[in-house]
């Protein structure tokens, strides 16, 4: 199979065409929702979906005003996000294990595997450091409102950085958002990152820095289901980086880039 298709189990539909990358198994690029060919292989009733209570909100709801500690993160612009990507239960068909982290960077989805054959549906944005790496990891450490440090070369092209070089603190107007999961290779750092982002708009979307980034408020979502250890696998369909959309940098915040170069402390 050439391709696999990802069916959002409330509607949208998004088909991928891109051929499979080589190495990779069919099975973990198998997420199939309502597919005949599916259903006609296979007449087990499926499990009963898991219940959030997030399911009972309106997307206004889910992507309102979130308070989290000290930090009020801001209500998200829904009118700026195809609705395709807002957090949703879909079936999953595939053989990894419940609470296996699956990102597929070129249909710009990342899911939690959930008992019974479901899994629970992220968008993100993918920068070019998103198109890297694919692989097997784990996570083995997590932070919430994590420090950014910008790159050297960042730093060099824009001179207003130099005050960040040691670190940026965590917070509303910091790239990396409210939290951040790091994953390794057993110890080794795959400088990988799955993160929050102060540019919410760009979910959906190839942009030309980063690496994963979510809507703080799936991330916080997600991060608060995911411990440290948890398995994740990378999916490695390439998208050229001249088609990654240029991000312009605002004046008053700073751009999304790579993750920081800091080892995070342990949650």
């Amino acid at each position: 199979m050439g391709s696999s298709l990802i069916n959002a189990a409330f509607g949208g539909t998004k088909a991928r065409t891109d051929a499979e990358p080589a190495g990779f198994s069919m099975t973990r690029r198998t997420l199939i929702i309502g597919a005949p060919f599916a259903l006609a292989a296979c007449t087990t009733i499926p499990t009963p979906a898991p219940t959030f209570a997030w399911q009972s909100q309106t997307p206004e709801q889910m992507y309102g005003p979130l308070k989290d500690g000290d930090i009020t993160i801001p209500p998200v612009n829904l009118k700026k996000i195809d609705p395709q990507f807002y957090r949703q239960v879909v079936a999953y068909s595939g053989k990894e294990k419940p609470g296996t982290i699956i990102v597929d960077p070129a249909a710009h989805f990342l899911y939690q595997v959930q008992p019974g054959g479901w899994a629970v549906r992220y968008g993100i944005g993918v920068g070019r450091a998103g198109f890297a790496w694919h692989g097997d990891a784990i996570i083995r450490f997590k932070n919430a409102w994590p420090k950014w440090t910008p790159p050297a070369e960042m730093i060099d092209r824009e001179p207003r950085l130099e005050k960040y070089r040691k670190g940026m603190p965590g917070g509303l107007d910091n790239p990396l958002g409210a939290r951040a999961l790091y994953l390794y290779q057993g110890w080794q750092d795959t400088l990988y990152r799955i993160h929050g982002t102060n540019r919410p708009e760009t979910v959906g979307h190839s942009v030309s820095s980063g690496c994963i980034r979510m809507i703080n408020q799936d991330v916080v979502d997600l991060y608060s289901r995911v411990p440290v250890g948890t398995h994740v696998v990378v999916l490695g369909d390439a998208v050229p980086a001249s088609q990654a959309k240029a991000e312009a940098t605002p004046k008053t915040k700073t751009p999304a880039a790579k993750p920081a170069a800091a080892t995070p402390a342990k949650t």
